[in-house]
């Protein structure tokens, strides 16, 4: 049976606020307001059922994703081809694109029916964006995702390859191998920041170091997609080498993604100290720690 999901206007009226079963979207568009409503009933259509679509799949969305796949949904299909780079070397289900894939897709029905001048969908911080010449976003940063307060914007600008903003980390929504406060990606869609930005946070890692305590999975969620693995639970005191030594083994990752054209950039994050991978500009741009707000300003 079709879930019906919660779908309003928040009280600035301008953003709309879909939610059912975990998924949480934020969404804003601008332009013209005749196209801006028909966007948003584009919205509201495709959100409903989604995650019945999701559900019906969900037994291979939690494989591995070097297995065969017969996934059929627009949005199961879009979560495993975000994934599939990474199949070959380390373990990665299309769990790990879901919230940047399901982004793509209600921004997607929007402007298949209306011209905007820009609009984002925020999916719990992994973003996907539309830009028009001439426009652009600042998307507010902060330390730590489980934390309040912008620390920093970053500018994206429409003539900038990056359309996906993702954010990984073990204070996310989701599991974590590794141990980064946050690993923030830039790449061309969100469902492919969202794949590169969980397999750059697993990267930051002490393997075997006592002041890390793990959990597998299963004992957290007894229906994981990671299984038996162990996740990150809580991170004791580490010394300033340590610290350097697990940003850079995440850091050799991301510049690995960078070259391959995975990502457009990656800010890493972990105890205070900061890494940022892509083009000079961005670095320039980002000179303290950062991570993704769950939020977008315009």
């Amino acid at each position: 049976m079709t879930r019906r999901p919660q779908i309003a206007l928040l009280s600035d009226g301008r953003r709309l606020h879909l939610q059912d079963g975990p998924i949480d979207l934020i969404v804003e568009a601008r332009g013209r307001a005749d196209e801006v409503r028909a966007a948003y009933e584009a919205a509201a259509r495709r959100f409903t059922g989604l995650l019945d679509e999701l559900c019906a799949e969900l037994t291979e969305l939690r494989a591995d994703a070097a297995t065969r796949t017969s996934l059929t949904g627009a949005v199961a299909r879009r979560m495993h081809a975000a994934v599939a780079p990474y199949a070959a070397d380390c373990f990665i289900t299309p769990m790990a694109a879901v919230a940047g894939s399901v982004a793509e897709e209600i921004l997607g029905a929007m402007l298949r029916v209306a011209t905007l001048d820009r609009a984002y969908v925020n999916n719990g911080g992994d973003i996907a964006l539309h830009l028009a010449e001439g426009t652009h976003f600042s998307v507010g940063l902060m330390d730590r995702p489980d934390r309040d307060g912008v620390m920093r914007t970053m500018r994206i600008d429409a003539n900038d390859p990056s359309r996906g903003v993702a954010t990984s980390g073990r204070h996310g929504r989701s599991f974590s191998l590794g141990i980064a406060d946050a690993v923030t990606v830039l790449a061309a869609t969100a469902a492919q920041a969202d794949a590169a930005a969980t397999v750059i946070a697993n990267a930051v890692d002490l393997p075997g170091h006592p002041a890390i305590i793990r959990r597998p999975a299963t004992e957290l969620q007894p229906d994981s997609d990671l299984g038996a693995r162990l996740v990150t639970r809580d991170v004791g005191e580490l010394s300033l080498d340590e610290i350097a030594a697990a940003l850079e083994s995440g850091a050799e990752r991301a510049r690995q993604l960078f070259d391959r054209g995975l990502i457009e950039g990656a800010v890493l994050q972990l105890c205070g100290d900061m890494l940022v991978i892509g083009p000079k500009d961005i670095e320039r741009q980002r000179s303290r720690p950062v991570t993704l707000e769950n939020a977008v300003h315009a």
